[in-house]
This record gives C-alpha cells, sequence and structure tokens, in this order.
C-alpha cells in the first residue's frame, strides 16, 4: 500500500488538494490497517477447527469482539459456500449456513498477494444500505483453503479522513440529450424576473451582502429566487416574483456583517450579478436559466437552456465576458 496522502499535495510547486477519489482511498487504507491484523490472528484460530461448524462457531463468537466495528463474521470454502453459521454482537444466525456468496460483489474482487481484502462498498442484501466486506484467506500447509469473512455497516464506521474539500477547478457537466437536441427550435421568452430584473438584483445585493444570505440560487425563467441564510442555514426560502419586486423584504432579515471567511470579497457580489443578468441575453437560443453563489466555497453555477451546467470559481467566472459563454455553454 502506498502512503497516506496528506491533507495538500505538493506537486510542481504548488499544493493540491486531494480529490474525492483520493480521500476515499485514505478512508480506506486507515480501515484496513485496523482491521488486517486483527483478522488474521482470527483466521489462524478458524484454521485450527476447519470441517468442524460447531468449532468454527466457537472460535467466532469468542473472537467477534477483537474485530472493531463489525456486523457480521462467517467462514467460507473456496467455492464461496459459507461453512460456519453468521455471527453478530447478538450471537448466532443458523439461515445463513452454506449460503452460497460467490456471486456477492466483494467476492469477484481480485484477492492480493498478501492474502487481505477490503472491498469496495455496495448495498446489503438483508438491510439495503451501504456495506463493506473485509477478507482474510485461511491457510494451512496445504495452501488457501477459504476465507474468514467480515462484514460492515458503513453507518457504524469512524470517518478517520478530514471532511472532503470541493475543488475550485472549473468543471462542465451536459444535461438532457433531448434538450440539446431541440435547442435551436426554442427561443428565449422574456420572464417577469427580466422586466424587473435591475430591481430583483438590487434586493438580492443587499439580502447577500447586509442580511446573512450565504447562498442564492437565481432562477431566471420561472422568476423566482432560493435563498439561505446564516441565521438559519438548514433551511431554504423561496422569493417569488411579486417577493423580488418589493424592497420591503430586506426588513424581514436582520443586518449582519459580511463573514471575514467568505471567499467573495463583498464588492464582488454585485458584479458576480450583474455579470449573470448579461448571460441572460447574450443569445437567443443559448441563454442562462438558472445561477447560483455561494460565498463561502467561493463557487458560481451556471445552467444554460441546453441543459449544460458549469461550476467554477467566481473570479473565473468574472473573468469571462459575455461573448464567451454563447459558444460554450453546452
Amino acid at each position: 500500500m502506498r502512503q497516506l496522502l496528506p491533507d495538500l499535495q505538493l506537486i510542481s510547486g504548488e499544493f493540491i488538494k486531494p480529490s474525492w477519489k483520493d480521500s476515499i482511498y485514505r478512508q480506506r487504507e486507515e480501515l484496513a490497517r485496523m482491521l488486517r491484523e486483527p483478522l488474521a490472528l482470527l483466521a489462524e484460530k478458524c484454521a485450527l477447527e476447519w470441517g468442524d461448524r460447531d468449532g468454527l462457531n466457537t472460535v467466532l463468537l469468542e473472537g467477534f469482539s477483537s474485530i472493531p466495528y463489525c456486523t457480521y463474521l462467517y467462514v467460507v470454502g473456496t467455492d464461496g459456500v459459507q461453512i460456519s453459521d453468521q455471527v453478530s454482537n447478538s450471537g448466532l444466525t443458523i439461515e445463513h449456513y452454506q449460503f452460497n456468496r460467490s456471486e456477492r460483489p466483494y467476492m469477484k474482487e481480485t484477492m492480493p498477494a498478501w492474502g487481505f481484502l477490503l472491498s469496495d462498498a455496495y448495498v446489503s442484501l438483508n438491510a439495503h444500505r451501504p456495506s463493506l466486506t473485509a477478507l482474510q484467506v485461511v491457510v494451512t500447509g496445504a495452501g488457501t483453503i477459504g476465507q474468514l469473512g467480515a462484514e460492515f455497516d458503513l453507518r457504524g464506521l469512524p470517518v478517520t479522513s478530514a471532511l472532503y474539500q470541493e475543488p475550485h477547478d472549473w468543471r462542465q457537466v451536459k444535461g438532457d440529450p433531448a434538450i440539446r437536441g431541440t435547442l435551436f427550435q426554442q427561443t428565449r421568452v422574456e420572464s417577469p424576473m427580466d422586466r424587473n430584473m435591475q430591481n430583483a438584483l438590487s434586493i438580492l445585493e443587499e439580502l447577500i451582502t447586509e442580511r446573512g444570505v450565504f447562498q442564492c440560487q437565481l432562477h431566471f425563467s420561472s422568476s423566482q429566487a432560493t435563498i439561505w441564510t446564516i441565521d438559519d442555514p438548514l433551511r431554504y426560502r423561496i422569493l417569488d416574483q411579486e417577493v423580488l419586486m418589493d424592497p420591503d423584504i430586506c426588513l424581514l432579515y436582520p443586518s449582519r456583517s459580511y463573514p471575514e471567511e467568505a471567499r467573495i470579497p463583498r464588492a464582488a457580489i454585485i458584479r458576480i450579478l450583474d455579470a449573470m443578468q448579461g448571460l441572460r441575453n447574450v443569445d437567443n437560443n443559448i441563454y442562462l436559466r438558472t445561477a447560483s453563489v455561494n460565498i463561502f466555497n467561493g463557487m458560481v453555477s451556471l445552467t444554460f437552456s441546453c441543459d449544460g451546467s458549469h461550476y467554477m470559481h467566481y473570479d473565473e467566472f468574472l473573468a469571462k465576458g459575455a461573448i464567451f459563454w454563447s459558444g460554450l455553454a453546452e
């Protein structure tokens, strides 16, 4: 196994945050380190009782507490058929004796040469929850005779890596091909928000810069906005076209200082909103339908009439003119 990845990787003289795949690898590596030794010791004890169902059950019952966070323990032969009962924290489950596990996803993964495998996550058959399985080969002087299996519910596993951080590089996601296929058969229709755009954007700027709104999603075509506030971040609020015409709405949200930890400068908010407005009129066929801004992660999102979406850092967005998007919106 390779060494654990640091929170920041030094590549070509620059620190790069690990990708989501790197973060998952690091989490799995920590779990494997935690599980490999106790499973190897338990597998050695299983080898001494091989062929004796009761003896294997006794070994698994006595060793269950030595496998941290385990949900189930069992033993299978080289054909994938279970030759012990299933052991859990509540004791033995006899219904799984001789259960054929050979078609389960973890049994189809290639066992490493060192005889220990931590499977990819999968959905369990009974609980229908994300799970994973650790397999340890059981060997005697005659060679491999089977495997010790330990199943884990992802809900019960500790998170050993830092919270994954979303990257800030430009990401493009193509949408529904049916919408792209009829793109040039449609044209933008002026919405109530379009007719009231300046007033609506002024209200939204006030809410973001002075009233504690940290994320705002604008639905230009349906003339509404969805906002999240610092004071009540777990609930969103919908501002319809009537609200976006009435500056009195700002009286409902208390004055809040612009957060120091925000990645988007306060002065850039109106520039971002104005740039989004410009993308409504850049082209009759390819035009902005929805957009969002989040001041803490510094990102904006754009979804165009072709159903193509873009996620990018705010300063990269501001660096591109409206004409740039007319040919790249998809």
